[in-house]
């Protein structure tokens, strides 16, 4: 070990036992890589990869340059919040106060229908490749089983136990996944023109949900809060916070193709259409079978199961953490008392909403008027953080230093188009439907 790495190790805390990582080794910072990791494996979820799918199975390569660019705006996305925690030394949550209270409101009445609602979306995707790999329990009862495991895990486990198993889900589901993309043979040359930016006809909104969507949820917003509970608190983390960000989305943009060339090699090539919704996946496992026998299927599944329960740990600790900072800037504490809001009662209450009170929809179902409203918020959500990152990032709040430039401003300001139209879509489909 190296004089830099033992000097880590040593400030690894501070005096009040919240983690510390004082001050960046100058070698060896790749194997500090973590919360970015932590970020981009929460924002893929089962949705995302039907998505990605669908899109491959129905246009082949046309839309593989779109999965690049959305793998950029996802990396200026989550750099501008980790940035705007190590520059300011405040929160996220902070910096929206400081815009007016209607942040307040918004994030507060989004937090809590979203959360009610992600919980049994969740829990149920996760219990499909569960259901389906040990079927002697039903559907509802793996759901269960998954959000009650995975809470207590959130309530009992430090930071450093959390990233450790979520560096292993993302080995399983990266392996699996990319695994299976070799094993159906890519067309080099067909991939390769895929880069050119075309959008085929019909493929308009697909185009766009493919950059906007795979990676991109409110833990996104969570970043920063990952970045201090690794103990990066200082503007001299920032360097390794990049490379940390970069490596991440650099690897969520690998599997993310995968999964795009096992549509198109695998589905689009034979005209197989999948199922909507996450049951889609399933299908998909019918047709591995088929082709490649049970146990690259089997494999798929458990793949599917790791994407599925590392969501539903990321969301479960980085959105608790979240909502524990909302409650602590409602109340006017000072912002020092952000360490160690894993302790709170906020943060219990929060995974405790994520829980147990969506099990009821488990049972009965969605119902129409909470689909309606939860559509609409969380529409909204991801413009809310690009648009606000614009504002707070060029503002006095941050130091000139670390203010956007050029090319912050340009992706983050696209990003807040591209998002505004998938929100102008996503209403207009609601009031439609």
């Amino acid at each position: 070990m190296t004089d830099d790495a033992m000097q880590h190790k040593k400030t690894e805390y501070d005096d009040k036992g919240f983690p510390d990582a004082g001050e960046p080794p100058k070698t060896g910072r790749w194997k500090l890589i973590g919360p970015g990791i932590v970020v981009a494996v929460t924002g893929v979820g089962a949705g995302d990869l039907i998505a990605t799918l669908i899109a491959g199975s129905r246009f082949g390569y046309a839309l593989l340059w779109a999965a690049v660019i959305g793998c950029i705006v996802k990396i200026a996305l989550a750099e501008g919040s980790a940035r705007y925690h190590l520059a300011t030394g405040s929160t996220m949550l902070d910096g929206w106060r400081s815009l007016g209270k209607w942040t307040s409101w918004y994030f507060g009445i989004y937090i809590m229908i979203w959360g009610f609602v992600y919980g049994a979306t969740a829990m149920s995707a996760t219990a499909l490749p569960l259901a389906a790999l040990f079927p002697f329990l039903p559907l509802w009862a793996w759901a269960m089983i998954s959000g009650l495991v995975c809470a207590a895990f959130v309530a009992f486990n430090n930071y450093e136990v959390f990233e450790t198993v979520m560096k292993i889900f993302i080995a399983i589901m990266f392996t699996i996944v990319v695994g299976i993309a070799i094993l159906v043979v890519p067309d080099v040359g067909n991939a390769l023109t895929g880069l050119i930016p075309t959008i085929p006809e019909g493929s308009a909104i697909y185009t766009l949900g493919l950059i906007g969507g795979v990676g991109g949820t409110i833990t996104m917003a969570s970043y920063g809060y990952w970045v201090n509970a690794k103990g990066w608190r200082t503007p001299s983390w920032m360097g390794v916070m990049r490379l940390d960000n970069r490596v991440a989305y650099i690897m969520t943009g690998i599997f993310v193709i995968a999964m795009l060339i096992v549509g198109a090699e695998l589905l689009y090539t034979a005209q197989i259409a999948l199922s909507t919704g996450d049951r889609g996946l399933l299908d998909l496992d019918a047709v591995l079978q088929e082709r490649f026998g049970p146990f690259v299927a089997k494999a798929f599944l458990v793949g599917f199961f790791a994407t599925t329960i590392s969501s539903i740990l990321g969301v479960w600790h980085g959105v608790s953490l979240l909502f524990a900072d909302f409650v602590r800037t409602v109340r006017g504490e000072t912002s020092g008392s952000r360490q160690g809001l894993e302790k709170t009662p906020a943060f219990k209450f929060y995974l405790f909403w994520l829980t147990i009170p969506p099990m009821s929809l488990l049972w009965f179902g969605r119902p129409f008027t909470l689909v309606i409203i939860y559509g609409a918020l969380g529409a909204f959500f991801m413009p809310f953080l690009a648009v606000t990152l614009i504002w707070l990032l060029n503002s006095a709040r941050v130091p000139k230093e670390w203010r956007n430039g050029w090319l912050s401003n340009g992706l983050l300001g696209a990003a807040a188009l591209l998002f505004v139209v998938l929100c102008v879509n996503e209403v207009i489909s609601l009031i439609s439907g």
